[in-house]
């Protein structure tokens, strides 16, 4: 039998005698509530970690029954790395996440050793919302409900934990009102910001629909945040009156103090090679190679053979993007640079820069850059990415204007 069928079982019966225990004395009048009271149903709130799966926090439940001793944690984000394909699957929205269930024991030797810190918020729930998020739980923890397909934004561990809550209350959760919307893009930079690889990944492959504005319970995605939320949340009755949904929160768990001096040596080391860094020698690598062409007088076609494998290598993986099943990666401009069109191109352009022309392909590709450029009102583009693509739009308008059509001239003999 499942741990957790065990606990709602005793859940179930707590609650039952709290209805029907006969009340035959006034000493006995307390004795079904402090009966409820014994169950708690918490929220927990794990910090950042380091890993890249793990540097936006993460969410579960706990169900503690101090009479009996039973401390469950109820986890929605169990995967595996083992699985075949696991970051191919990720990237196109095909993951597969599931409901866990372990000891209060086991969930805390597994964070203790991270320092990251968990925070529980002890929710004020009644005896009917505690059956009735139990029972949730039990058929959510049912085989053929256990798995269930993973969206970072949409349909997380942590969006999950809050919908098993709050859809079960016996009353609406209405939370503190926010004036502040700002994008998914904009949410993730807060946690993002010294791993500026990841960070460059996430902005490569976020598309435009990730720089909308946000509604209030899309921000819940983000663990810290639902935190936050639920700290300053009121339950709505039904008959009208108002109760906090958290009853008391403290951390069982401290977060450890961070290595000030460490952080800043592995900062210093990641600066050197940032992604600002590294496209930035490249823009102006590319513009070196524009002056030494117009001084010459002759296209480096080397070059273009280069800047066309990478942007088109770069852009198949933006292609692939349309297909996935994350919404916000579907439509994503910088494709427009990043172009896979440059690698069924790159043997023509390359051909033509041999002679000294320009092919039609090198102006296409400059007005697709135009753009994309001009798309930065609607979406915010990786590190770098538009310096790359100002210094590439140069060199092509020199060239376009210093080569276009004249190309190599071999002089006529009379005969």
């Amino acid at each position: 039998m499942k741990l957790f069928e065990r606990l709602f079982k005793y859940i179930s019966l707590a609650i039952l005698l709290c209805f029907f225990s006969p009340i035959t004395a006034s000493s006995q009048d307390n004795k079904p509530t402090q009966q409820a009271d014994s169950i708690e149903i918490s929220l927990l709130t794990c910090g950042p970690r380091q890993q890249v799966y793990s540097m936006y926090g993460h969410t579960a439940i706990r169900f503690l029954d101090k009479q009996s001793g039973r401390d469950l944690v109820v986890n929605y984000g169990v995967f595996s790395f083992d699985k075949p394909y696991f970051v191919l699957r990720f990237v196109f929205g095909l993951t597969d996440y599931e409901i866990g269930i372990n000891t209060f024991e086991m969930f805390s030797w597994e964070y203790g050793s991270t320092g990251c810190g968990v925070r529980q918020q002890v929710l004020n729930l009644t005896a009917q919302e505690k059956m009735a998020i139990a029972q949730a739980i039990d058929r959510n923890y049912e085989p053929q409900n256990r798995v269930y397909r993973y969206n970072f934004f949409y349909d997380n561990c942590t969006t999950r934990a809050r919908d098993i809550i709050v859809n079960n209350l016996s009353g609406k959760v209405v939370y503190e009102a926010s004036a502040q919307y700002p994008s998914f893009r904009e949410l993730i930079h807060l946690y993002n910001e010294e791993h500026r690889w990841a960070r460059f990944g996430n902005d490569l492959l976020l598309g435009v629909k990730a720089d909308s504005k946000t509604t209030f319970e899309q921000q819940q995605f983000l663990p810290e945040r639902l935190s936050d939320d639920f700290e300053h949340a009121v339950i709505v009755n039904t008959d009208g009156t108002k109760r906090k949904l958290v009853s008391r929160s403290f951390w069982v768990l401290e977060p450890a103090a961070k290595d000030i001096n460490a952080e800043q040596a592995s900062l210093g080391a990641l600066d050197i090679l940032s992604p600002m860094v590294c496209l930035g020698a490249f823009a102006l690598l590319t513009l070196v190679v524009a002056a030494i062409e117009r001084r010459r007088k002759r296209l480096v076609w080397a070059f273009d053979a280069v800047a066309m494998l990478l942007t088109g290598a770069c852009g198949l993986i933006l292609f692939a993007m349309i297909f996935s099943q994350h919404p916000t990666v579907s439509l994503n401009l910088q494709i427009l640079l990043l172009n896979p069109i440059n690698l069924f191109m790159l043997y023509s352009v390359t051909k033509a820069a041999r002679r000294n022309r320009i092919h039609w392909w090198t102006k296409t590709w400059s007005a697709m850059i135009i753009l994309l450029l001009l798309g930065s009102f609607m979406q915010s583009y990786a590190e770098g990415v538009t310096i790359v693509a100002l210094s590439l739009l140069l060199r092509n308008i020199l060239n376009i204007y210093t080569f276009n059509n004249k190309g190599d001239r071999q002089p006529k003999h009379k005969a």
